[in-house]
């Protein structure tokens, strides 16, 4: 349970609280407020203005604190993403959550995060000295991020989330219902140079990356291996393998 709170007013100020031993960031509160037994600080990010949604030429600029529901109505949101956005969470916790805090709690079903990561998003992030004067920032690949999230962002905060516009982006799924989240999911993006990637959803602990190519050639085969051990108590990898495969070619044709 949280048993301290902070509302710093700066960045600095933040980051100098989250060295402190069990402490952490806190956005949009769809996790932290869970009930626990654990006590823990929190440092409530709501004053430091991290939460804008900014066109800069060819790139959206994301505030880590910007609400999902506000980039999902972005008018510069691709659609495919604000299909995956909706698939994601309902109204309500779309309301409250924020797009770093559902990038760094999600898993391998979250559709948002198999789209950003297919986009390649570019993630910067703060911190990490206990004793600079001014926060070092460096900028990752979220598929950098997402398999050693506590390594990465250990007494960091995240300020900001990039994703390009100059790419055609392509969202398909399939689940036990409409709003269910996916047993299988596909994302593949396209940059006007012909640069494919292609990332499967909807199992492990985060999404795979199947394909990073110059070309959309072999997108089909590529999804059948990223899914040849992807078997849960959801689904079999063999049909999985299967449905992927399906799911890369409607993708290509989704873009063409």
């Amino acid at each position: 349970m949280i048993t301290e709170y902070h509302r710093p007013q700066s960045l600095e100020e933040a980051l100098r609280l989250l060295v402190r031993e069990e402490t952490y960031p806190l956005g949009g509160g769809t996790v932290l407020n869970q009930p626990t037994e654990r006590s823990y600080a929190v440092i409530d990010l709501q004053n430091l203005g991290l939460d804008r949604i900014h066109k800069a030429g060819n790139v959206l600029q994301i505030g880590s604190t910007a609400r999902l529901q506000s980039l999902l109505e972005s008018e510069h949101t691709p659609m495919a993403l604000k299909t995956a956005l909706d698939l994601e969470a309902p109204l309500n916790l779309r309301n409250m959550g924020t797009v770093a805090g559902a990038l760094v709690a999600c898993d391998g079903r979250s559709p948002f995060a198999t789209a950003m990561l297919a986009l390649d998003a570019r993630v910067t992030v703060v911190g990490g000295q206990e004793t600079a004067d001014v926060p070092q920032s460096t900028v990752l690949g979220l598929g950098d991020i997402l398999p050693l999230r506590d390594e990465q962002l250990q007494r960091r905060l995240i300020t900001r989330i990039d994703i390009p516009l100059n790419v055609k982006l392509a969202f398909e799924m399939v689940a036990r219902t409409p709003a269910d989240r996916p047993i299988i999911c596909a994302a593949l993006a396209q940059w006007t140079a012909g640069r494919t990637r292609l990332v499967l959803g909807g199992w492990g602990a985060s999404p795979s990356l199947a394909m990073d190519g110059s070309s959309g050639t072999g997108a089909e085969a590529a999804a059948r291996n990223a899914a040849h051990e992807a078997t849960d108590e959801w689904a079999s990898a063999e049909y999985r393998r299967e449905v992927a495969a399906i799911l890369a070619k409607r993708c290509l044709k989704g873009i063409a």
